[in-house]
């Protein structure tokens, strides 16, 4: 059955506009003979339509995703994968290629390709990087982005030079949002951060809130600026709706 991805337009899309090389899912009938005969192997001519249905995905791994709060029942890089692989599915069922960023430049199609990029999200992913993304592919990327925004803006703004649409999404924990703590707490870095000591956390609230949000202004800004969409998502809210909600946001059109 057809979804709302991966629909095939007759007229100025179906110009050509690559090679790319034979996938697994690929009706052998699409092969260009011609090109692959020019190597040991199987090329495809995809046309502009067809390159716009690439997306590529990714999730941060480092180490500030594996963390969660008595608030939730689930750290923040468990979600990422959770939300990755399902968008994944929804999009291949749909007709779709998925690339995971970080782990080469192969797309996957058809049957057994959410398998493999299951495979590979187990391995541990780089900042994104563009890796020969075909022009009007869309990228989708998970993470907390606490990092220095300039940072962000950098790994973004190259992303978009291509160009790509994208969607950031924040997965925050809940006690990262509203920081419940009361009296004196140890805060403890995890990407080898200096550890905080502080002798009331309930007097700096307000002004935590303050930066968290000024970050987050920051944040779309950047999106704003590349052509992006953000999205925002906590591990103590059901993931269904974020994944609704972002797959619609993908739909072509």
């Amino acid at each position: 059955m057809q979804g709302v991805h991966g629909r095939r337009r007759s007229g100025q899309g179906d110009a050509f506009w690559q090679f790319r090389p034979f996938l697994a899912g690929d009706a052998a009938s699409r092969v260009d003979w011609r090109q692959s005969a020019k190597s040991d192997r199987l090329f495809i001519r995809e046309t502009e339509w067809e390159a716009a249905q690439t997306v590529a995905v990714w999730r941060d791994a480092s180490p500030s995703m594996a963390w969660r709060s008595t608030l939730a029942k689930t750290e923040k890089g468990e979600r990422a994968d959770l939300l990755l692989l399902a968008l994944s599915a929804l999009l291949l069922r749909g007709g779709e290629r998925v690339r995971l960023l970080g782990a080469g430049r192969r797309s996957h199609a058809g049957r057994g390709a959410l398998v493999t990029l299951a495979e590979a999200l187990g391995r541990a992913s780089p900042p994104p990087e563009d890796e020969g993304l075909p022009r009007h592919a869309r990228v989708v990327l998970f993470g907390d982005f606490l990092s220095p925004l300039p940072d962000i803006s950098r790994a973004v703004s190259a992303l978009a030079s291509r160009p790509v649409r994208g969607h950031l999404v924040q997965i925050l924990d809940p006690a990262e949002e509203t920081l419940p703590y009361t009296g004196r707490i140890r805060f403890e870095g995890l990407q080898d951060e200096t550890h905080t000591l502080l002798p009331r956390v309930e007097g700096v609230r307000s002004l935590y809130a303050e930066r968290l949000a000024a970050h987050r202004d920051g944040l779309k800004a950047i999106c704003a600026a590349a052509g992006w969409r953000f999205a925002l998502h906590h591990t103590d809210q059901p993931p269904e709706a974020a994944l609704l909600a972002l797959h619609m946001a993908l739909a072509p059109g």
